[in-house]
């Protein structure tokens, strides 16, 4: 047996394609051997408090007991079964969770593999929704720019045509209808005119749309834009008056990292079908729902295909359904409130960065913190300043941004934020 624990990163870089990167000339990777708690640990030695949450998603941090002990006892029963003609425990268990925490409309859960999937799996609903009550025509999706949904190919065709990093697929994704993204801001005052521009999309093109999608009150990837809630309970009163369905992206908002439990909270809303994913299972195991109201789960099996067409072979997988059923618990043991609102407000130190001329712009929203730069980062030259300054940090763009764990303690979040006011200060980036 060998006993080398020894990371190979030369193999690594020559061979193994990660998130975004090059393989002609690859973004540097830090090779990891454990992570605990709010820390991730580097062979090189380094101990780095993490900032991201590992994309959002481990939002009780790594290695927490609770949820190790719900992977082992579920490994000890079964690790995966087939979803088709089978169901079990740890699938109704977090599905009883998931219709209890949303919205209460939204009565029936599709299980799906991960985030794009489960946008994947919205779209389809409403698009075999309208064919179901006899009209073709509704089969193309609204949604505003500035938006990101997911990297396959669905889920792409509503990304931000222009700005993503998907704009090189144009032509072969299918033709969506884009709106101007939001801009009245979280806390700003609302600009009526935002909600003209919407009408007259709707009023122009309704017939031809199937569902509206959005990502609630934060679009992420797409700029970490904070928006109004009015611009999004605006979107759902033209959904009704042009009999136009609401799909909600809650990938990245749900489970408390706005504030509130759900993002369309902020604007009092319910979608016609919502996704949820990322800490979904405290990011343990890859896994995402598709929730809808009961209206549109029969409108779809009254139609003649009589089901909804889509299964993926790990549906229901009974490892991730054990753990987030786990983390779902655990948010409310942990009073995840009260996690978020001492981020939140640990997070205003942010504001110093307001003082360095390279700085456009800095916003916080419940557990997110975000500091906007007048030009685009240099991700390998800043990585390596916040390795050497003990944070694991990941910008993108022009945007330093944290999405800590919501375990992370002040001095995990003074840690974080210091360093970005000292790479921004010695232009590190």
């Amino acid at each position: 047996m060998c006993t080398d624990n020894t990371i190979d990163v030369e193999f690594d870089r020559q061979h193994i394609w990660h998130p975004y990167t090059s393989m002609l000339k690859p973004l540097p990777n830090y090779p990891v051997t454990h992570a605990n708690g709010t820390r991730i640990y580097l062979q090189s030695g380094e101990s780095l408090v993490d900032g991201m949450a590992s994309w959002w998603s481990a939002l009780h941090g790594y290695n927490h007991p609770e949820l190790n002990a719900a992977i082992q006892q579920q490994s000890q029963q079964m690790s995966h079964i087939m979803f088709g003609g089978i169901t079990h425990k740890p699938a109704i268990d977090v599905c009883k969770k998931l219709i209890a925490m949303t919205p209460k409309p939204l009565q029936k859960v599709f299980l799906a593999d991960g985030g794009s999937v489960s946008v994947e799996v919205a779209i389809k609903m409403a698009i075999q929704y309208w064919f179901s009550q006899g009209n073709q025509r509704k089969h193309t999706i609204m949604t505003p720019a500035k938006g990101y949904h997911g990297d396959t190919f669905a889920a792409m065709s509503v990304c931000d045509p222009i700005n993503s990093m998907h704009s090189m697929y144009r032509g072969f994704l299918p033709e969506q209808h884009f709106v101007p993204a939001p801009k009245s801001g979280f806390y700003d005052e609302f600009d009526e005119r935002e909600a003209a521009v919407l009408r007259s999309h709707f009023q122009a093109h309704h017939e031809d749309i199937a569902a509206f999608i959005i990502e609630p009150i934060v679009q992420n990837a797409g700029g970490m834009n904070f928006y109004h809630p009015q611009y999004l309970k605006t979107v759902r009163q033209l959904c009704d008056e042009f009999n136009v369905l609401l799909i909600c992206d809650e990938i990245a908002t749900g489970f408390g990292r706005t504030g509130k439990l759900f993002a369309v909270e902020h604007a009092d809303i319910c979608p016609d079908i919502m996704c949820v994913g990322k800490a979904l299972t405290g990011g343990y195991m890859t896994l995402a729902a598709t929730l809808t109201t009961d209206k549109v789960a029969r409108g779809i099996c009254e139609g003649e295909a009589g089901v909804l067409m889509h299964g993926p072979t790990f549906m229901g997988n009974p490892l991730a359904c054990a753990v987030a059923d786990a983390s779902l618990s655990l948010l409310y043991k942990n009073d995840w409130q009260a996690q978020v609102a001492n981020i939140n407000q640990w997070l205003e130190q942010l504001k110093a960065c307001e003082t360095l001329e390279a700085v456009t712009n800095v916003r916080t929203l419940g557990a997110i913190g975000v500091v906007e730069l007048k030009r685009t980062v240099d991700v390998a030259k800043i990585q390596r300043f916040f390795v050497d300054n003990g944070v694991w940090i990941r910008p993108f763009g022009k945007l330093i941004y944290l999405m800590p764990p919501f375990v992370s303690s002040e001095d995990d979040i003074n840690a974080l934020c210091s360093a970005i006011y000292k790479a921004i200060a010695q232009d590190a980036y």
